[in-house]
């Protein structure tokens, strides 16, 4: 008999949190970029970033999910540690709000749910109605296996073994606030853990002290998650709010655990119910933290800055620094911190190319030696982010995730290639003038260094439009395409013309020069290539490029031909 009861027990929490990832999932799936535009615009006072965090996980049913979208921003220097902090004040409250509509009889929504969200999921031609439907599944497959759970505990209340073992673990409410920490920690849910301890008061295996000891401990254990699990939390910076949330927890189970038997008497006094006194409880106790907290936040964060304080900056460019393994499994995210990571790339090409013109102009080999250098962390990264894209691509993306995969690893690689044309190229036309002690002429050295500034602004334009997605900048970047092609065309000329008066600089490094404006023109292909992939999804591209641009660059060119002289 016990054993029985214990396997169907197993079965029905493995149940509920095969639902709960799926409602999860399902909800991060059709409204991810959504909840994540929410919370950029609540983060700018601590009472709309606390109010926020409520809604958003109320939805999501993960207060780490929550923690993982703020460390986010809070890693970008997007919002301060404060905003943060309600945020997941917030979520602390949000967590609890599917405990309370599940204290209520609901169970005959189920079969309702599982069918309509079947029939979405199958039928449903469009992404975000078939993850709606898998939301609906997943909360119907939680109301049912709470209706397991119960049917499972109702006969086994004189189960004699049973009872030993729940008196075993529950003896001491210090113990069951560790049970409870540790259940919450292993099954990734605090709500979780806390239906089931629902379960267990209302089959009466436990009295209302050991069931709030242990939805205390649930509490506790959901934040150590985030803290001893996120792969990006290596930085000082981003270890602030998971453990700032882990103090907050810590100082609550402080507070209450003393006095449970008074809160105990004293909410059965307003409900007897043990359901409702369990999901009341749970929803009393974050909301009290959520108010204690979010008055002295200020000095809180003061005190986590003190406590973690922000790292020098790492001697090894080539270390990642946001691509977290945590993340993973949460797809939207992880593009998220993969796209953070290729901007990190992306700074650092941008240094190689603004120190190529030095080098090419101080003929500094030290500096040549430091450029080569940074390639070598260029490709590094870029088989760090290749790799993660990749393991991303291995969860279940929906149409838009997987192009944001695709346009990461396609500008990834073309950072890459920009890295590699100036070690390999740009960096051995620079060797070899030194070695060769020329000097370009005072007026091929200023062309130069124009193309060259003017390439440069155009990469800053290319990290923008990959990380805003911006179809203005998208254009004004492939404008600039045909105005640096015809810039390096005048550029040639002009050097041509220099050759023809005879100036000995420009006949000594003329095959430098062509070279260096050639390189920097396929570096430019490369840093214009990031454009397509908006523009094309606003249906402003031929197979080839713009359709307006194709027209006025065939008239441009027909009108100059038209003037010159033959």
């Amino acid at each position: 008999m016990g054993n029985i009861v214990l396997l169907d027990l197993a079965g029905g929490i493995a149940l509920l949190l095969w639902g709960l990832h799926m409602v999860q999932s399902g909800i991060l799936r059709a409204c991810g970029a959504d909840l994540r535009r929410v919370l950029g615009v609540a983060l700018r006072n601590r009472f709309t970033a606390m109010l926020a965090g409520i809604g958003v996980t109320a939805l999501l049913q993960s207060s780490t999910a929550t923690a993982l979208m703020t460390a986010t921003f809070l890693g970008d220097g997007l919002v301060g540690l404060i905003p943060a902090l309600a945020i997941m004040l917030g979520a602390n409250v949000g967590t609890t709000l599917i405990v309370q509509v599940f204290s209520f009889d609901v169970s005959a929504v189920a079969p309702i749910l599982l069918v309509l969200g079947v029939i979405a999921f199958k039928n449903s031609a469009r992404t975000r109605f078939r993850d709606l439907g898998r939301v609906a599944i997943g909360l119907g497959l939680m109301l049912l296996s709470l209706h397991i759970l119960l049917d499972t505990l109702a006969p086994a209340e004189n189960a004699p073994n049973i009872h030993a073992l729940l008196t075993a673990i529950t003896s001491m409410p210090v113990l069951n606030v560790i049970f409870g920490a540790v259940l919450a920690w292993a099954a990734h849910s605090s709500v979780a853990v806390v239906l089931l301890v629902i379960s267990l008061s209302y089959s009466n295996f436990i009295t209302p002290i050991v069931a709030f000891a242990l939805v205390i401990g649930a509490n506790l254990g959901s934040a150590i998650n985030p803290l001893i699990e996120g792969g990006g939390f290596r930085n000082p910076i981003g270890r602030r709010l998971p453990l700032g949330n882990l103090i907050n927890r810590v100082v609550g189970c402080a507070l209450v655990l003393p006095f449970l038997e008074p809160v105990v008497k004293t909410l059965a006094g307003i409900d007897p119910n043990p359901v409702r006194l369990i999901a009341d409880f749970h929803t009393l106790f974050n909301v009290a933290l959520a108010a204690i907290f979010i008055v002295p936040l200020s000095a809180f964060a003061r005190f986590l800055e003190w406590l973690l304080p922000e790292p020098a900056a790492s001697a090894d460019p080539s270390m990642p620094i946001y691509l977290d393994v945590a993340a993973i499994g949460t797809p939207s995210l992880a593009l998220t911190c993969a796209a953070r990571e290729t901007l990190h790339m992306g700074d650092l090409v941008e240094t190689m190319l603004r120190q190529t013109i030095v080098a090419l102009m101080t003929d500094d080999r030290k500096l040549v030696l430091e450029i080569e250098s940074m390639d070598n962390a260029v490709d590094k990264l870029h088989e760090a982010i290749k790799l993660y894209v990749t393991k991303i691509t291995r969860e279940s993306l929906d149409d838009r995730e997987g192009s944001r995969a695709m346009e990461v690893i396609a500008f990834a690689i073309n950072l890459e290639h920009i890295g590699d044309i100036i070690d390999k190229n740009l960096m051995e036309l620079a060797t070899k003038k030194i070695k060769g002690r020329l000097s370009f002429s005072e007026t091929g050295a200023a062309e130069l260094q124009d193309f060259h500034r003017r390439v440069v602004e155009n990469l800053k334009l290319a990290l923008s439009v990959f990380i805003s997605g911006d179809v203005k900048i998208a254009r004004q970047l492939i404008e600039e395409k045909v105005a640096i092609r015809e810039a390096e065309r005048l550029a040639a000329e002009n050097h041509l013309a220099r050759l023809r008066e005879g100036l000995i600089a420009s006949v000594e490094t003329s095959s430098l020069h062509l070279d260096i404006l050639r390189d920097l023109k396929r570096i430019h292909s490369h840093i214009c290539s990031v454009a397509y992939p908006v523009l094309e999804t606003t249906g402003e591209l031929q197979p080839s490029r713009l359709k307006a641009l194709d027209v006025a660059a065939a008239h441009s060119t027909r009108d100059k031909l038209a003037g010159e002289p033959s």
